[in-house]
């Protein structure tokens, strides 16, 4: 069992890793999963508190759409850091799919794995329809009843005289995971506080609802059996190297990457000689100064300050820490730099 997340020295929360299994320009879905592992078992002995593999499907940059497989082979491949979804997007699942993967994790990994949970598709209307089949996917008030669905299921207390009266995952009796739920507007902060859950904002890639979500969470929060007082989560994109000049070069693949997919191009994340030598027009050059001003871009000491600037805005009990890197090796410095100037309690 892992021991409860340690703060950090230096920024007085813990840190975790919010990982995609990027598939970088040049390589394969094949190595983009073992870099996965590699980087899991790397940011464990650094210190950070748990990994979160991201769920998208038809997206040849991203290889982590079976998250909870990806989840089962990286909590074998550690020891102590918490594994978890960020998220299970609930829309392209039965409630009850989850409640038993989930207690099968938890029972064979025990205090080690989160159970994120996301309301949109991670993908097209015609790849979701394709994972479900259903073209009224849960939104608005059918998502929230799933979410009590999935608990209801961990947990077998449906009401009397509920459809589902009676039912129960098996597994799932006592192996329900911590629930976090995960978005990028007031509506997902406000059912996480309604049902008194955990909440994690994703600001890496949705950063304009930030402050109203984190101020709805707060204000609406319902004590619940799981959690007393709100605690809250920001996930955050970090690129940090030696120099200002390399970390700079390196987040270029990730900007590239990102102009490319608000354009419907899903291509492996270009390294950063391709994306110094693409053609940048204007409007490809404003989108990613825009997508780069909230990412934390620097030196060690740079990006410790800029973390520092975020908790004082957000107040966040917890970052998760996404990177877009080509290299793996560089992926993984990112994180050893980060961790040394945080202040990190390597693992025993």
């Amino acid at each position: 069992m892992t021991p409860d997340p340690t703060p950090s020295a230096e920024l007085g929360v813990p840190l975790g890793v919010l990982d995609l299994a990027t598939v970088a320009h040049g390589s394969t879905e094949r190595d983009a999963l073992h870099r996965s592992v590699a980087l899991a078992q790397h940011v464990e002995a650094l210190g950070y508190s748990r990994i979160w593999v991201a769920e998208h499907h038809g997206m040849p940059a991203v290889a982590s759409s079976a998250t909870d497989v990806v989840m089962a082979h990286l909590a074998q491949a550690t020891s102590t850091i918490r594994v978890g979804s960020g998220g299970i997007m609930l829309p392209n699942h039965a409630p009850l799919i989850v409640a038993e993967r989930f207690a099968t994790l938890e029972a064979f990994h025990p205090g080690r794995i989160d159970l994120g949970i996301g309301r949109a598709p991670g993908t097209d209307q015609r790849t979701a329809w394709a994972l479900r089949r259903d073209e009224a996917a849960p939104q608005g008030e059918r998502f929230v009843e799933e979410i009590q669905e999935l608990v209801r299921f961990f947990d077998g207390d449906f009401p009397r005289g509920h459809h589902l009266e009676g039912m129960q995952a098996v597994p799932g009796a006592g192996l329900r995971p911590p629930l976090w739920l995960l978005g990028s507007s007031t509506f997902s902060a406000q059912v996480a506080a309604l049902l008194g859950q955990r909440f994690a904002f994703a600001y890496h890639f949705a950063p304009d609802a930030l402050d109203d979500a984190l101020a709805a969470y707060r204000q609406s929060f319902r004590p619940s059996a799981d959690l007393e007082e709100p605690f809250a989560e920001v996930a955050v994109t970090v690129i940090c190297a030696d120099t200002d000049e390399e970390a700079q070069r390196l987040a270029l693949s990730g900007a590239l990457s990102m102009v490319r997919l608000r354009n419907g191009d899903l291509r492996p994340l270009p390294s950063p000689d391709e994306a110094l030598a693409h053609p940048w027009d204007d409007r490809e050059r404003a989108v990613a100064d825009k997508v780069m001003s909230t990412w934390v871009i620097g030196t060690p000491e740079r990006v410790v300050k800029g973390l520092r600037a975020l908790l004082d805005r957000t107040a966040a009990d917890e970052l998760m820490i996404a990177g877009h890197v080509w290299d793996a090796e560089a992926h993984r410095r990112s994180y050893t730099l980060l961790a040394e100037a945080a202040g990190l309690s390597p693992a025993a």
